[in-house]
């Protein structure tokens, strides 16, 4: 599958997505944001928690781009504080699906714990769309997770990386892995014309 075939997002990731954004913006201001990305139907409304197709992948884009638009200047932070708060959505909602209900990370060296929750990420997607190409990638000494199916992107043109929520998400997956807070760098983008979204595992560093 590529960028331009519009995937269908299921019910479940919606829902996590529309349940950290208003953890992170409010109520009012994730009403806004709905309304503005012509999503106004979830406005009080948000989908259930099953696997039935919700929103495509161009009204995903939209709804992260109309939240950029929103907060001007301070957008990026926004969406990355959002991608942390849906990784601890699906931590505390989506166990199962996510693959980490009684997994014993602490016994693994700090690496092996960071691929680990990667791949659950990688997994977790792909039980949810087949259609879904994503990947954990080790090439040239470094972590990295990858996706040439990236919706935050679909459609999007720009001059550097956009996947701001990705990069929140990502990075709170290895703090909760590694323990540590570690920089997640975006060095590949679909809406700058790479053929995928590449988010690499940078250094530890000392928190927000």
């Amino acid at each position: 599958m590529t960028q331009r075939d519009d995937a269908v997002i299921v019910n479940t990731l919606v829902r996590q997505a529309l349940v950290s954004a208003q953890e992170v913006m409010g109520e009012n201001g994730l009403n806004a944001v709905l309304r503005s990305s012509g999503l106004e139907r979830f406005v009080g409304n948000f989908p259930p928690d099953d696997l039935n197709p919700s929103i495509q992948a161009s009204q995903y884009a939209r709804f992260n781009q109309a939240i950029e638009d929103f907060y001007g200047r301070g957008g990026r932070g926004m969406l990355r504080r959002i991608g942390k708060a849906s990784f601890q959505y699906a931590v505390r909602e989506q166990a199962a699906l996510l693959g980490i209900a009684g997994a014993a990370l602490k016994l693994l060296p700090e690496k092996q714990r960071i691929k680990f929750i990667l791949n659950s990420m990688v997994g977790a997607l792909k039980k949810t769309n087949a259609q879904v190409e994503a990947w954990v990638d080790e090439s040239g000494g470094k972590i990295a997770y990858l996706e040439s199916t990236c919706a935050i992107c679909h459609g999007r043109k720009s001059a550097g990386p956009i996947c701001h929520l990705y990069v929140g998400s990502i990075g709170e997956a290895v703090q909760w892995a590694a323990g540590r807070p570690h920089e997640i760098i975006e060095t590949h983008c679909m809406a700058k014309g790479d053929p995928y979204c590449r988010f690499e595992v940078g250094e530890a560093t000392a928190g927000e």
